[in-house]
């Protein structure tokens, strides 16, 4: 017979699996009597799991919603699908953000190594923010940013619209050097080298089959013009000038790339690690620009150009007079 804290976490997954679970069923699957079920059960409720008892012939247990939010136990694929979904969750406008940035740090402190390396693996570049596209599967996300991050080439089946991809019509089989996988106007795309086309390409993520497993690793090559939002903006423009704003620089700031996304506007956020991303931002001047970043309240590394950091320092010093004039008051 397995330990009491095995067998309860092993009766609490048997619980969340299913809506209805007859008390003989459980003890069978358990290898216990229904009296050992009985007081696992009532251990469960001790800890604050609603498990409401079911009558009938059988008898049974259900697990209920409750006035709070117990504990929960989940398995592998549901941990990962969870992350993602914190990860995009923050892009969404939807007002969650500072929730859904705790939840995630939550989730992650608890995940096994093998667990947190796949979803720390994921890369998220978001451009602007929309209301959500088609969905993406997990599984399509975790195995594209896989690729990204080990250089591996990803071959894939390309649907030529979404509903192909659920029919099962797909178009002929592309071989890819993935480069970034970028949130824009609640799509999901993956920038990639077409091998076969010889060109960058933008594919639809919720179009995409992975097929696996991945190439051979290679060399990462540079995007046209070395910058993923003037790349992004340009394709999706038609047109191979970007210059969409006077002004546009490029900082590193000191927050996660989930707190800056939903309030980038069409700017391009990339995620760097645990509370640091990569933020290019455009506006009409130099000094706006500057006033835009500090709006993040967070530390500021500016890449450039060399005007954004001039302008930097010029707010730097208004404010500082703006402080000694207020003072002297």
């Amino acid at each position: 017979m397995p330990k009491t804290s095995a067998r309860l976490l092993a009766l609490l997954s048997l619980l969340q699996a299913r809506r209805d679970w007859p008390g003989a069923l459980l003890a069978e699957r358990l290898d216990v009597s229904p009296r050992t079920v009985r007081r696992d059960i009532d251990r469960l409720r001790e800890l604050g799991y609603p498990i409401a008892a079911i009558k009938g012939p059988e008898g049974g247990y259900r697990l209920a919603p409750g006035a709070d939010l117990p504990p929960l136990l989940f398995d592998d694929e549901q941990a990962v699908a969870l992350a993602v979904a914190l990860q995009s969750a923050v892009a969404s406008g939807a007002g969650i953000e500072e929730a859904a940035m705790r939840a995630l740090t939550t989730v992650r402190q608890v995940m096994p190594a093998r667990l947190r390396r796949r979803v720390d693996a994921l890369r998220i570049t978001a451009v602007g923010t929309s209301r959500p596209g088609p969905p993406v599967e997990t599984d399509v996300l975790t195995a594209i940013s896989a690729a990204i991050h080990a250089r591996e080439v990803l071959r894939f089946d390309y649907a030529t619209t979404s509903r192909a991809t659920e029919s099962g019509a797909r178009g002929p089989a592309r071989r890819t050097q993935p480069h970034h996988l970028v949130v824009r106007g609640g799509h999901w795309y993956l920038i990639a080298w077409d091998l076969d086309r010889d060109d960058w390409r933008i594919f639809r993520a919720d179009r995409i089959a992975p097929r696996i497993p991945t190439g051979p690793r290679f060399s990462p090559r540079e995007l046209p013009g070395r910058d993923v939002a003037h790349f992004v903006i340009s394709r999706f423009r038609g047109s191979d000038d970007s210059g969409d704003w006077p002004c546009r620089g490029e900082v590193i700031l000191g927050l996660p790339a989930m707190a800056v996304a939903p309030f980038a506007s069409d700017g391009i956020v990339e995620e760097l690690g645990p509370g640091r991303c990569r933020l290019v931002l455009g506006s009409w001047s130099w000094p706006s620009l500057a006033a835009a970043l500090g709006a993040f309240d967070a530390d500021i590394d500016v890449i450039g150009p060399r005007e954004l950091r001039d302008a930097c320092a010029l707010l730097a010093r208004r404010y500082a007079d703006a402080a000694r004039n207020g003072a002297a008051r």
